[in-house]
């Protein structure tokens, strides 16, 4: 085993949110004070964790919102990419999210996990090569306000998503396509997800390794989906 992986292993594939940075948690609150301004003056339940984890976690932001609102039997109006954010549709609502989650980015900023840049600083030193495939339409200002571009040789992120018109997670071809841009079979790459949606494309993608990194408390879950192993840190693989 090097850097935790088997042998064989030429590539890593990571998630951005919630993997090499904290944003996850920034999503998760653009969420639910999304959905709750949507929710609450309808009479409907407020969005919950256990919401976040089911239904829009590690999914692209339009397949978030219709996986989430078919959960509550809620129908809007699909629009299109262009609705303003105060807009009740599908794209209107992820629209109102990623504004949300650019201001709280302006403000908070963005702090990678020192664990996973001390992996991927590991990883690109022993040869592997390395991609980036998250859902994120903000992968490429994340990546550079946490200083890891110089490290990514291949972006797959939501706007690659969209303009490839590829199934997003838990559909394996957004890391199907990170392979590829690296030039590397599926069975050479690691998939490195904290969202089970993730980990679930990386089982159904047949890669050739699937670390499930646990940052919410749901170890067995990310082993039921498909994980090889489970760790809290990625500095626990070094």
């Amino acid at each position: 085993m090097s850097l935790g992986l088997p042998d064989g292993i030429t590539a890593c594939l990571f998630d951005l949110d919630g993997v090499l940075t904290s944003t996850a948690v920034l999503h998760r609150h653009a969420w639910r004070s999304t959905f709750d301004e949507f929710l609450v003056p309808r009479g409907e339940r407020p969005f919950t964790e256990s919401d976040y984890v089911k239904y829009v976690d590690g999914r692209p932001r339009y397949d978030g919102v219709r996986t989430f609102l078919a959960s509550r039997d809620i129908t809007v109006p699909e629009g299109d990419p262009g609705d303003p954010p105060d807009l009740d549709t599908v794209h209107g609502i992820g629209n109102r999210k990623n504004d949300l989650l650019e201001e709280i980015i302006r403000k908070e900023g963005v702090s990678p996990y020192p664990g996973s840049v001390r992996y991927v600083e590991a990883a690109e030193k022993a040869g592997l090569k390395i991609a980036v495939v998250t859902s994120s339409a903000n992968a490429e200002k994340v990546l550079e306000a946490a200083d890891l571009t110089r490290h990514v040789t291949a972006l797959v992120d939501g706007n690659v998503i969209t303009r490839d018109r590829l199934h997003g997670k838990p559909a394996p071809d957004s890391f199907v396509a990170g392979a590829r841009l690296l030039g590397v079979p599926v069975e050479q790459a690691a998939v490195f997800e904290d969202a089970l949606a993730g980990v679930e494309a990386g089982k159904a993608g047949h890669f050739g390794f699937v670390v499930g990194v646990d940052r919410a408390g749901q170890a067995e879950a990310l082993r039921e989906k498909g994980a090889d192993v489970v760790v809290e840190d990625l500095a626990e693989l070094l």
